[in-house]
C-alpha cells in the first residue's frame, strides 16, 4: 500500500473514531437528560448535530491528511507541533462529550469546551504555516465549537 494512502487512511480514521467515541456517551444521553435541560432560544434542532459533526470530522482529517503528508525543511518542528496541538484537540473533543453527556457536568464541560477552542485556534495558526488550505478546513469547525461554547454556556446558565 503506498505511504501517502496509508496517512489518508489514517488522517480520516483519527477524527471519525473521536466521533464514535463522543457518540458512545451523547446517544444516551440524548432522549432523556439533554432534552430535559433549559436550552437557549438559538439551540438547533437535535437532528443538526451528528450530521453538522460528520461533516467537521471529515474536514479535519482532510486537514490533517494535507499537513502530515506535506514535504517541509524549513518548517519541519511547526508541522510536528501543529499535528500534535491536531491531536491533542482531538482527545479533548471527546473529552468535551464526556464531561457534558457522560456526567452531566456542564461547568467542567464550559471549562473544557474553552480550552478546546484555544487548541483549535492554536493548530490553525500553526497549521496555516504548512499549508494554508489545511488551516482553511478548520475554519468550520472553530465556528462550530465556538457557538457550541455559546449554547454550553448558555445551557450552563439556564440550568444553574
Amino acid at each position: 500500500m503506498d505511504n501517502k494512502f496509508v496517512k489518508f487512511l489514517i488522517s480520516m480514521f483519527l477524527p471519525l473514531l473521536t466521533g464514535v467515541i463522543g457518540s458512545i456517551f451523547t446517544f444516551p444521553s440524548v432522549p432523556i437528560w439533554y432534552q430535559g435541560l433549559n436550552k437557549p432560544f438559538f439551540t438547533p434542532p437535535s437532528s443538526i448535530f451528528a450530521p453538522v459533526w460528520t461533516i467537521l470530522y471529515i474536514l479535519m482529517g482532510f486537514s490533517f491528511f494535507l499537513v502530515w503528508s506535506k514535504k517541509v525543511s524549513k518548517n519541519k518542528k511547526i508541522k510536528q507541533e501543529g499535528m500534535r496541538f491536531f491531536l491533542a484537540q482531538l482527545v479533548l473533543n471527546a473529552f468535551w462529550s464526556y464531561t457534558f453527556f457522560g456526567l452531566h457536568s456542564l461547568t467542567l464541560s464550559a471549562a473544557v469546551i474553552v480550552v478546546l477552542l484555544i487548541l483549535i485556534y492554536v493548530t490553525i495558526k500553526l497549521f496555516l504555516r504548512v499549508s494554508k488550505n489545511a488551516a482553511y478546513l478548520l475554519y468550520p469547525y472553530l465556528a462550530w465549537v465556538l457557538f457550541a461554547t455559546l449554547l454550553n454556556v448558555g445551557i450552563l446558565i439556564l440550568n444553574s
